[in-house]
């Protein structure tokens, strides 16, 4: 399916993992010029692509550059029990798999590749780069899961009895906790789209999921400074769904030369969409000039830009 509004070519369709799952992919595209640069989007727990991630997408293609997102397994569109991640390794080969072979397609070898992650799709981002260390040119990380709140955790013995379940009745949604909804989003009318939205997941977090989704931020939070790429990192100061001291400590120990770090005071978690009119163009001025700074000078020689020359696009596993 493809449409055409604004200047901005959009397209859905849909991919196959090696589970066998479809999964839902979608672009936006500038529809009169080549795009300045890439955007892969990775999009936060219980939300999805083609909806909520629209308003984020269509700032990036009107200052020039094409996005590409797609819904997780048990996220949005995609195959799966709802918000169900039994195992997060599945979800980022699916990422990987699918942005990469878009990166090396004939028209897209000349082309800088940058991946946004917004929560839970931050910590989606990182192992991404982990798993390709030279790969990408650059990331913008919004209020990246590199640790859950400690608002948002259970206890230390519930979270003991949880996990030891998690591996009986995975599927269950007992997981203790605040309404994400009503602590991320701070303008009303958001919360209430966010909540008629059909593709966005309401119930509470199942076991197996809540368990690989501590797993992997305890994982990521001990390994921060084995992040090597050009980043920018924006967390909201009044934040109660992630930690912005983690993202604080991501700036300060990665070992990237080019990193950035945006502390918004009175900002909430959902920076792209949730915050009032004024502040979300404050956000995307941000991130549009570091992302413009970045893809104007690629003459320059980003690591990853060079190396692709030197190896003729020969990008190892």
């Amino acid at each position: 399916m493809a449409s055409e509004t604004d200047n901005i070519t959009y397209e859905e369709s849909f991919i196959k993992n090696p589970r066998g799952m479809k999964l839902f992919t979608c672009k936006w595209l500038p529809a009169n010029q080549e795009p300045k640069a890439l955007i892969f989007i990775c999009h936060g727990y219980a939300m999805e692509c083609s909806i909520t991630m629209n308003s984020t997408a269509r700032r990036l293609v009107k200052a020039g550059f094409g996005v590409y997102g797609m819904d997780y397994e048990g996220h949005g569109k995609s195959d799966g029990l709802g918000a169900y991640v039994p195992n997060f390794d599945h979800l980022v080969d699916d990422v990987s798999a699918h942005y990469t072979s878009i990166c090396e397609r004939e028209k897209n070898k000349g082309k800088m590749r940058f991946l946004l992650g917004e929560s839970m799709g931050g910590a989606v981002l990182l192992l991404l780069h982990r798993k390709k260390p030279e790969f990408w040119d650059g990331a913008v990380l919004v209020a990246p899961m590199c640790k859950i709140a400690e608002e948002m955790k259970p206890n230390p013995l519930v979270i003991s009895i949880l996990s030891k379940l998690s591996g009986v009745i995975p599927t269950w949604k007992i997981i203790p906790g605040q309404d994400i909804i009503e602590t991320a989003f701070k303008q009303p009318e958001i919360r209430k789209q966010v909540r008629e939205n059909p593709y966005c997941y309401k119930g509470r977090p199942r076991l197996k999921t809540a368990y690989e989704l501590l797993r992997v931020s305890t994982d990521l939070e001990k390994r921060l400074n084995e992040v090597t790429l050009p980043f920018m990192v924006l967390h909201g100061e009044d934040d109660k769904v992630t930690d912005k001291a983690v993202s604080r400590e991501l700036y300060e120990v990665a070992s990237s030369s080019d990193k950035t770090f945006k502390l918004y005071p009175g900002m909430w978690h959902g920076l792209l969409y949730g915050e009032t009119p004024e502040n979300i163009e404050i956000v995307f001025a941000d991130i549009i000039g570091w992302l413009d700074k970045r893809a104007s000078h690629r003459a320059g020689g980003f690591e990853s830009e060079l190396k692709r020359e030197n190896d003729a696009f020969q990008v190892k596993e």
